[in-house]
């Protein structure tokens, strides 16, 4: 029989509390800014990285995983070099900032002060594992880590 930690993750958000789950499993999310597009007549932005696989205790695991956020109305990005497509982003936590219910901003939250915020109608998101699981070289490190 196979492991429960072994089976791929696939996950909706529909509100601020769904959210929340997504973020921890996406936390040390690391794409290429080249694997990152907005699609503003299909109000989407999706994404396709490797996801840091928590779910087997005491091992540093990597999965191949895509995210997407629909509803968006509108990008607005920080310190994310569209010019540089081979570049790195590691996704620290997502945040909700409520507008006029149900619209708002999610924010994505990447190392160094990177940032996307997306304007959205409501809270309407995806994610799934696209493959297997592989063991990881090294454990995500924060500078909270280091110190």
């Amino acid at each position: 029989m196979s492991d429960p930690a072994d089976a791929p993750l696939k996950l909706v958000a529909l509100d601020s509390e769904d959210l929340e789950v997504l973020a921890a499993h996406l936390q040390d999310f690391v794409l290429k800014i080249g694997d990152l597009v907005y699609l503003p007549a299909e109000q989407r932005l999706a994404m396709v990285g490797n996801r840091a696989d928590r779910r087997a205790a005491g091992e540093v695991r990597r999965r191949r995983t895509a995210a997407h956020f629909d509803r968006v109305t509108r990008v607005r990005a920080k310190g994310v070099d569209r010019s540089n497509p081979e570049a790195v982003l590691n996704l620290l936590t997502i945040a909700f900032d409520p507008g006029d219910a149900p619209s708002g901003a999610i924010d994505l939250l990447f190392s160094g002060g990177a940032c996307l915020r997306l304007e959205v109608e409501c809270i309407e998101a995806q994610v799934a594992d696209l493959g297997p699981v592989w063991a990881a070289k090294a454990p995500p490190l924060h500078e909270a880590d280091e110190a």
